[in-house]
């Protein structure tokens, strides 16, 4: 298991304790604590907003609109999972008006916005029901197994899997997390509650109009059954009838044992799988390995933790709109 992802290193134990010093230096003159009834604390009267990942900014961006300042924690080109934050992020979050993040996702952020302390802090968790998906491995029980002897044990924790943060890849929850964060913005900042209301209105219609584009473009299809490197697409496959085989668990990073290897091979002839799709922000070597040893093609599923230049689209609709092209291509959509 990637220990990174449950555990903060001793290094960023250290920088975490440098922030909080900041954080409470920052605490006597912070907008968070300045600011009118309105929250809205930066020059020109927008609201400061801190968000964890992309996913996070883009609902700030699209349901703010020019009524907030919105930064974010994780930059282009970072797996999300593995942010490690500075003195200077810490601090960034103490000087919020208001803070969106994803409880799970990202243990380093979770820890320092409880330390944060900032009135307005929304966790999109809250927003939506989550479930438990990935479980197909046997990862992320806190006791790695590796090896052909462990595969019975692996199985027999089937089900057992922890909470699956990855809701923004399912338009509808996300469209309940969108509708969450409207009413939290306009908590915030009631001066401009029509606006938020509004443009929520706009991102719900959105993503609405996507979730029937893949209704009807995965309603009829050749095979029912994806394997992806891991296990971000539970939500997704759930929602429209899909069987998400991932090669890792809800890790990226986790090894999957040769036992999960043959495993694939098999399913990969049994369902008539023809593609194994990697993704923009994690090594597609291991997916490259599993689809040669198979002789399946390869293709990208992006599970949109961040934008970058090898992302098929310039922000959430338009790469969720080319992994529906990739679904349908790879199912065999008719």
């Amino acid at each position: 298991m990637n220990v990174r992802r449950l555990i903060p290193t001793a290094a960023l134990a250290g920088s975490l304790t440098l922030g909080l010093v900041a954080l409470s230096a920052l605490s006597a003159c912070s907008p968070s604590d300045a600011a009118d009834d309105t929250g809205a604390g930066k020059s020109g009267g927008k609201l400061a907003v801190v968000t964890s990942f992309y996913p996070m900014q883009y609902l700030a961006e699209e349901i703010g609109g020019s009524h907030v300042d919105v930064s974010t924690l994780t930059k282009p080109g970072v797996e999300p999972h593995d942010l490690e934050l500075g003195t200077r992020q810490a601090a960034q979050l103490g000087e919020a008006d208001y803070i969106l993040y994803l409880k799970g996702i990202q243990p380093a952020v979770d820890e320092a916005i409880t330390a944060a302390g900032v009135k307005n802090t929304v966790d999109a968790a809250s927003l939506t029901t989550l479930e438990k998906h990935g479980a197909e491995v046997g990862h992320d029980h806190g006791d790695e197994h590796a090896g052909e002897e462990h595969a019975e044990e692996d199985h027999a924790h089937e089900g057992e899997a922890g909470t699956d943060p990855h809701i923004w890849l399912d338009p509808v929850k996300y469209a309940e997390v969108a509708k969450g964060v409207g009413a939290s913005l306009e908590k915030a900042d009631p001066d401009n509650a029509a606006a938020y209301r509004k443009n929520t209105t706009t991102v719900v219609e959105r993503l609405t109009a996507l979730d029937s584009a893949f209704e009807q473009g995965l309603a009829d299809t050749s095979t029912k059954t994806f394997i992806t490197t891991h296990s971000a697409f539970g939500y997704l496959a759930e929602r429209y009838g899909l069987t998400q085989e991932s090669i890792a668990g809800i890790s990226p990073e986790s090894e999957p044992s040769p036992a999960r290897i043959k495993e694939l091979r098999t399913i990969a002839a049994k369902d008539k799988v023809g593609t194994v799709f990697f993704e923009t922000l994690v090594s597609d070597r291991t997916a490259k390995t599993v689809a040669a040893d198979s002789g399946l093609k390869t293709d990208v599923l992006d599970p949109i933790e961040g934008i970058t230049d090898k992302s098929k689209g310039a922000d959430y609709v338009e790469v969720m709109e080319s992994n529906l092209a990739a679904l349908e291509k790879a199912l065999g959509a008719k």
